[in-house]
């Protein structure tokens, strides 16, 4: 999974000291739940400061302060244990590059696809994802016992351009031709399940028989999700 969010939508004020100038960045490792728990506290807060820091080891510093009847404020300090990763290491957590999609297509209600892999996941450990250029998109659960297969029409598909300001490859292809890949199905449950917020933009970039890229778009937050394809 990659997200990236923009730190003008989050911070009022930002100072950064990267480990140069020329690499104005820090990469930082930490357990998500650590975080997820010191920011609950923040929920009804008038404001929330996250430093770094290095006393005793490094540290991600979120300081709370939460409304008070009295004039004066109460804080609420989380110190969160942190790895600094190596600058050796960093090409490790770059953005995932993709292969050349095959067929790219906007996605369902996320409500309605989860409620139907939900009901498929009792029958089967795989799903098949399938879509073309037409806006059509299926999803597949094929036993020796039962075969279920679930139509979606009418989607969209997303305009693609490549970095020289052409056509995408895929925009060559038959419009009713399928790309298809057979994927876990409890990653992409636990996917589906994951979505608090319902995002602007939701699509699926499918390799076939490789991966299934999935990316949602919202205001200020872009998530991207890579399932690999099952033999």
């Amino acid at each position: 999974m990659w997200c990236e969010l923009c730190q003008g939508n989050f911070f009022d004020e930002f100072q950064m000291e990267g480990v140069a100038a020329e690499h104005n960045e820090i990469y930082l490792e930490l357990v998500p739940e650590n975080l997820a728990r010191a920011l609950k506290t923040a929920q009804s807060a008038k404001a929330v400061k996250i430093k770094l820091t290095n006393k005793h080891c490094p540290c991600l510093r979120v300081a709370v302060e939460l409304p008070s009847l009295s004039s004066s404020s109460r804080i609420v300090t989380h110190d969160i244990p942190v790895g600094v990763i190596p600058r050796r290491l960093w090409n490790d957590f770059r953005e995932p590059s993709v292969p050349d999609f095959d067929v790219s297509i906007y996605l369902p209600v996320l409500k309605t696809m989860k409620s139907v892999v939900e009901r498929m996941k009792n029958l089967s450990n795989s799903i098949v994802i399938e879509a073309n250029l037409n806006g059509e998109m299926n999803l597949k659960i094929e036993t020796d016992l039962v075969s279920v297969t679930t139509h979606f029409k009418d989607l969209g598909n997303p305009p693609w351009t490549s970095e020289d300001g052409c056509q995408s490859s895929a925009q060559d292809r038959d419009l009713e031709s399928m790309a298809e890949a057979r994927i876990d199905i409890k990653k992409l449950q636990q996917l589906l399940a994951g979505q608090q917020v319902n995002p602007t933009k939701a699509l699926c970039n499918i390799v076939s028989k490789r991966i299934v890229h999935f990316i949602l778009l919202h205001e200020d937050v872009s998530l991207q999700y890579f399932i690999p394809a099952l033999a």
